[in-house]
């Protein structure tokens, strides 16, 4: 009987200090001391979170994986292509913000906003150079696959309204990253046979988020581009 009066009192000790330590946490991070990852509702920070891109972080047998169920034909390019075809960077997506601005705001580090949802101030890093900017305006917002690519693995046989959530895919695969202005209009649309980032410790990455969004919208790849993704893959 002592034994289990003493383990009951320990167990009242016990449970009233996780008590008073849940208090004094809640106090702190009401006076903004610490932070408790309570912010981010289904909604998102609104200042920066530091990640580049929605990156699946694929392994590397995951995205061979993948590129196997991709199917493989030589690109198809009917005429009538016209980026406004894929109506891009949607007002109010967001909390108010358009695409532009939510890929800025979670891509950048310690990114503050105006009313407005335009960002103010915040460091942004380009992965596809290595590159550091801290005004927002020397940012492109890249569509990894290209709008274009797209037109031609596929996307020419969808609805407009398909084409815009391909063009403004904020969840379902890594299709948008903020990066330098200079290096996604280097890329233009070209596919990985053509071009990758001039940082090379970017490849692996690069090489599995292109086989990512191409998986999940349910694009082909030619010849060519499935070559150069698999030579990617093999060197990471």
């Amino acid at each position: 009987m002592a034994d289990k009066k003493s383990s009951s009192k320990l167990g009242g000790i016990v449970s009233a200090v996780v008590g008073v330590i849940a208090v004094a946490a809640f106090v702190l991070y009401q006076l903004g001391i610490i932070d408790l990852g309570m912010e981010e509702g289904a909604d998102g920070p609104r200042d920066g979170g530091g990640a580049s891109a929605p990156s699946g972080d694929l392994s590397v047998e995951q995205a061979r994986t993948m590129l196997d169920e991709l199917r493989v034909e030589a690109e198809n390019d009917p005429p009538g292509y016209d980026r406004a075809m894929f109506p891009h960077w949607t007002s109010n997506v967001q909390d108010g913000c358009s695409t532009r601005q939510v890929v800025l705001m979670r891509s950048g580090e310690n990114v503050e906003t105006d009313d407005d949802c335009k960002p103010v101030s915040g460091s942004w890093y380009s992965d596809y150079d290595g590159e550091t900017f801290t005004d927002a305006q020397d940012i492109d917002i890249d569509h990894m696959v290209p709008l274009k690519e797209g037109w031609r693995s596929g996307a020419h046989a969808w609805s407009t309204e398909e084409r815009e959530r391909f063009a403004n895919d904020l969840e379902s695969s890594p299709q948008l990253w903020a990066v330098s202005a200079s290096s996604n209009r280097s890329k233009s649309d070209s596919d990985p046979a053509e071009w990758m980032p001039p940082l090379e410790s970017s490849h692996c990455e690069y090489a599995a988020a292109w086989i990512e969004v191409k998986h999940v919208w349910e694009l082909s790849v030619d010849p060519d581009e499935e070559s150069a993704l698999r030579a990617v893959l093999d060197g990471c």
